[in-house]
């Protein structure tokens, strides 16, 4: 039963804040703002790549993810629980372990929230050429841009119905393309037929496909903890987040299986595609199995659900994030701002419009670099909650249980380790450089004797003399 607002009023005092977010999002909001936020239809556009890399079983990859990424997820909603406040694993590493290292998770996962919208931007618009090709990659980042900023700026709410729009229209694809799939594989068409062989084919079957089938999952799955910036503007209560953010997970693994195994016995003969062919993969199973007109229409709706629902969801997510951080001074104040009227941090969905707007004229074209970038950034946070969950609930609080409180950490922090240690050199050296970035502004605030919480202050005030 959802908490009466005078309880909800209460639990944010408790941290030392005011409420100022607008109490708006129930559950299944927040749900629907996680399915949208990781798109149902996200393997359309990588499926290809993602073919080539798992020789052909794309629908194991995302099995393996799931079980992956799992772990991460019910830590995430051990802290929310917790601390259900805004800002993520900022606040969870922050509260729970100590605001120091609470800053560095903040601004590790800032790197995968700046860059989230403008990976999407770039994705958006190369799906956009595909149907426009004599229009500028440049005009739709822009295009896509203003319309978020706009759907941001008015308010939540406004966002949540944007949210149910966009996931309808996507659960309407994904049936279309399910009774596409299942008619060519009935009638053969183009040689399509059943087979299992998308989901293991022990031939091809390897430890270092496993690797590989990690990295590209955990970026698939990106989103699902964006729930969490939300916490302040949820009215269901304590479990609200973690509820939506494990339900969230599990339904569009459920997406991401179902559709590439359909895709995979649509070419059941073939183990990779060309380069040139890769990229647009997906759209030319739909057109050998349908027509041109289809073809075109599923392109629109990958480039729509990207290029808008997606990222109105990613801006929103870094908007709170950076509310949260300015709002305990780890940031510039000025951007703990709440507009009177709509209820939203206006400053923060401002300068993240314009930063965006910046990284998505740079990025263009360079698809590779900024995925790796995200990975980055998320991974390293989610390495910090791993171990705010252990150091709050087991160390701190001596928690008896010791399966969510111990064994899901530790095998969540190995399994996040073990892909960020095989990184790509690039991203390594960017997200250190962006770590080295954030140790300076952590300095330059400590000496300040600003951005700390209230109940660690004399601590640190003691450490910093």
């Amino acid at each position: 039963m959802p908490e009466a607002p005078e309880a909800q009023r209460e639990d944010i005092a408790e941290f030392g804040y005011k409420q100022e977010l607008s109490r708006r999002l129930s559950t299944v909001d927040l749900l629907i703002y996680g399915l949208v936020f990781m798109v149902p239809i996200a393997p359309w556009a990588i499926f290809g790549t993602v073919f080539n890399e798992a020789k052909g079983m794309v629908p194991l990859v995302y099995i393996i993810g799931l079980v992956a990424m799992i772990f991460t997820a019910l830590s995430y909603a051990q802290m929310s629980r917790a601390f259900p406040i805004a800002g993520s694993v900022y606040s969870y590493v922050g509260r729970g372990l100590h605001p120091r290292l609470g800053f560095i998770a903040g601004w590790t996962i800032l790197l995968d929230y700046l860059l989230v919208p403008t990976l999407l931007y770039v994705f958006a618009a190369e799906s956009m050429s595909g149907i426009f090709p004599g229009v500028p990659k440049w005009i739709w980042v822009i295009i896509f841009l203003v319309i978020n900023t706009g759907v941001n700026y008015i308010g939540i709410s406004f966002t949540a119905l944007v949210n149910r729009l966009f996931l309808a229209a996507e659960v309407i694809f994904i049936v279309i393309f399910v009774i596409m799939a299942i008619l060519a594989i009935v009638h053969g068409t183009a040689g399509a037929r059943f087979t299992t062989t998308p989901l293991f084919n022990h031939q091809y079957f390897s430890a270092s496909l496993v690797a590989t089938a990690l990295s590209i999952a955990v970026l698939s799955f990106l989103g699902f903890d964006g729930i969490a910036t939300l916490a302040e503007e949820s009215k269901g209560g304590h479990k609200s987040a973690g509820t939506a953010m494990i339900l969230g997970l599990i339904i569009v693994a459920i997406f991401f299986i179902s559709q590439t195994w359909l895709a995979g016995m649509l070419v059941p003969d073939t183990t990779s595609f060309s380069d040139a062919a890769a990229g647009n993969a997906f759209f030319d199973i739909v057109r050998s199995v349908s027509t041109h007109a289809w073809q075109v229409a599923f392109l629109a709706m990958n480039a729509l659900a990207v290029g808008i629902a997606n990222a109105v969801a990613a801006q929103s997510a870094t908007s709170r994030l950076l509310f949260s951080m300015s709002r305990d001074g780890q940031l510039p104040r000025f951007l703990s701002h709440i507009n009177a009227r709509n209820k939203v941090p206006e400053r923060a969905i401002l300068l993240v419009g314009g930063i965006t707007l910046v990284l998505g004229l740079f990025f263009v074209g360079q698809l590779s670099l900024i995925s790796s970038l995200v990975n980055f950034g998320a991974l390293t946070a989610f390495l910090l909650l791993h171990v705010s969950v252990i150091g709050y609930f087991g160390v701190r609080r001596r928690s008896r249980n010791i399966v969510l409180h111990w064994i899901v950490p530790v095998i969540g922090f190995a399994i996040i380790g073990f892909v960020l240690w095989n990184a790509e050199p690039a991203a390594k050296i960017g997200g250190i450089a962006w770590l080295i970035i954030g140790i300076g502004v952590l300095i330059y605030y400590s000496r300040r004797g600003i951005g700390i919480l209230p109940e660690h202050r004399a601590e640190i005030d003691a450490d910093v003399s």
